[in-house]
């Protein structure tokens, strides 16, 4: 069989384990004389690995072996799940590991990359679900893996055949510019004037020179436009106080794995989309438009800027309000913000698909019902999430719900949700909001709780709590903008051709992003000219990069 070093990597992972912690004092733990009794009584019985978190919640006498979803299980597929083990972070990653490494599978686990996933099929540990999948995988399960054409399916995809059930990720892009519009209306700017929610860099450019000039937030000590010293994220999630929209104005996608237009495998940080933003940023530097500490400044220096009223402009994810703004709010009740985005020469937002697969489930290979993992999808992303009266059809599940108790005590620890979800969700939400559909019509408690805060916030905004200030400047104005955008095809979609790891990028990625982040702070400061940038990718290919293309060249020439 083959063995590669990612194999070789999780072996030795195991065995340091083994010496050195004592697993029987981890959550791992052998099946239960009752589980055995109810196999032997003809109940179908799955031997889990779960991935756990701390869970305050849960209702007394619950586990993440016996509560409201496992019951569920039971009651409607007539399997009792039995936990091989239980772990969070790294100790999960341990014990996958060792069942990798022993080739003793749970019937059905999480594992949390690619790679690993890769080193089951090739060691011919996991079930093909193919079959299994195609026959009973509900319309429904069909159409949310559908709706990310393909790619989804092919990440958990060998030689054409299924070998794993894809966790899903949405997109969420684009990255955000928030502007304080209570102080754009207190100084008569005129910003965005035909109200579309795209503006140029120029009017981004005036807007800040304006904040800076005439300090509205009244501090004495007005700053530019902050953005954190990494400057870049490989996900929209992460894209708080950072320069992905400006490159996107030049169809650069720092972090990303891209092909060109030769057809040629490149990243984004060493195209020349990235230069050109770089010297956007550098000429800001210059002017005192970008903020004059930029690349010494931490993450709580930047927010406490904006908290302090000392900055107005922030560039961020749709949902940075729920957890970054929000502080503003709490210092200033005035304080209102309006999303916008950049826009190309061409008026359109030039974004990346982000990775649509976060994680995947796993079944063993010779396990006697692996349709149970499809028919778990089904029930719990099919027929939970679409049912109309929960408290009718799952009362416990219900109760959960209202708890708040945390999604993870769900047998699979994923979400399996459309590419569109966060568009469904803001439909749902202005629906309830507009009086067009009944609350208890939203399936989504998330969805329901901020549609609920939306209207406390519309009703009197000056008098909100946070909380609602925050739900109706996420959802309605960032959700909103999405949305937005989305309807009138303005959103330039570019699909990266890799998303996982390889050998030299595992062992030299970071010290390529560290040298990346070290360079690019040198030109957007002058410590060496825009030109530098040319020696940043000379670096960047000799110090690892030439060989990750290659080696990333080499799976995708595999999977053809």
């Amino acid at each position: 069989m083959k063995r590669n070093s990612v194999f070789k990597r999780i072996t030795m992972l195991s065995i340091v384990s083994v010496m050195t912690v004592s697993l029987v004092a981890c959550v791992e733990k052998e099946p239960s004389n009752a589980a055995d009794t109810a196999s032997e009584n003809g109940e179908k019985v799955i031997k889990m690995g779960r991935v756990t978190s701390a869970n305050p919640k849960l209702p007394e006498g619950d586990t993440y072996e016996d509560n409201a979803y496992t019951r569920l299980v039971e009651e409607k597929l007539g399997a009792k799940i039995v936990n091989a083990f239980e772990g969070e972070g790294e100790d999960y990653t341990r014990q996958v590991a060792l069942a990798i490494s022993s080739g003793e599978l749970p019937d059905m686990m999480r594992v949390d990359s690619r790679e690993e996933l890769k080193e089951l099929v090739e060691n011919d540990l996991i079930a093909d679900l193919s079959d299994v999948y195609d026959e009973n995988a509900s319309d429904y399960i069909k159409d949310i893996y559908n709706s990310y054409d393909g790619r989804s399916l092919e990440d958990a995809s060998f030689d054409g055949r299924l070998m794993a059930l894809p966790a899903t990720i949405g997109d969420e892009a684009p990255n955000m510019i928030w502007i304080r519009k209570d102080w754009t209306e207190k100084l008569g700017l005129e910003i965005d004037a035909d109200g579309d929610r795209l503006i140029t860099l120029d009017e981004l450019e005036k807007t800040a020179k304006a904040f800076i000039e005439k300090d509205p937030g009244g501090t004495g000590n007005p700053i530019g436009i902050p953005m954190a010293y990494w400057l870049n994220s490989g996900s929209y999630g992460g894209s708080a106080l950072n320069m992905t929209s400006i490159a996107g104005i030049f169809n650069a996608y720092p972090r990303f794995w891209l092909e060109d237009e030769n057809g040629n495998i490149t990243n984004g940080s060493i195209t020349e989309g990235t230069k050109q933003a770089l010297g956007v940023l550098s000429d800001w530097y210059k002017e005192g438009i970008l903020d004059p500490q930029f690349g010494t400044r931490t993450w709580d220096d930047i927010m406490a800027l904006v908290t302090n009223g000392q900055t107005g402009i922030v560039t961020g994810p749709w949902h940075i309000p729920d957890w970054g703004l929000s502080t503003v709010r709490e210092m200033d009740k005035n304080a209102n913000f309006e999303a916008y985005t950049l826009e190309d020469e061409n008026g359109k937002v030039n974004v990346a698909h982000t990775n649509p697969t976060g994680a995947f489930i796993v079944v063993r290979k010779d396990y006697e019902h692996p349709e149970l993992a499809i028919e778990i999808l089904n029930l719990f992303y099919d027929e939970l999430a679409n049912s109309k009266d929960l408290a009718t059809d799952y009362p416990e599940v219900a109760e959960y719900k209202e708890l708040g108790v945390d999604g993870s005590t769900r047998p699979f620890n994923i979400e399996v949700l459309k590419s569109d979800n966060l568009l469904f969700d803001y439909s749902n939400i202005m629906g309830a909001v507009n009086g067009e559909i009944k609350m208890e019509e939203i399936a989504s408690s998330e969805a329901r709780d901020a549609a609920t805060s939306i209207m406390k916030y519309t009703e009197n905004p000056a008098e909100a709590d946070t909380a609602d200030w925050s739900k109706y400047h996420s959802r309605v104005k960032g959700m909103g903008m999405i949305d937005k955008l989305t309807k009138e095809d303005k959103f330039n979609w570019v699909t990266p051709v890799y998303y996982g790891n390889t050998e030299t990028l595992e062992k030299k990625g970071a010290n390529l992003l560290k040298l990346e982040e070290e360079d690019f702070i040198k030109i957007v400061t002058g410590a060496e000219p825009l030109d530098y940038f040319d020696t940043f990718v000379s670096n960047w290919k000799s110090q690892g990069g030439d060989e990750i293309i290659a080696e990333i060249e080499e799976v995708l020439a595999e999977e053809e």
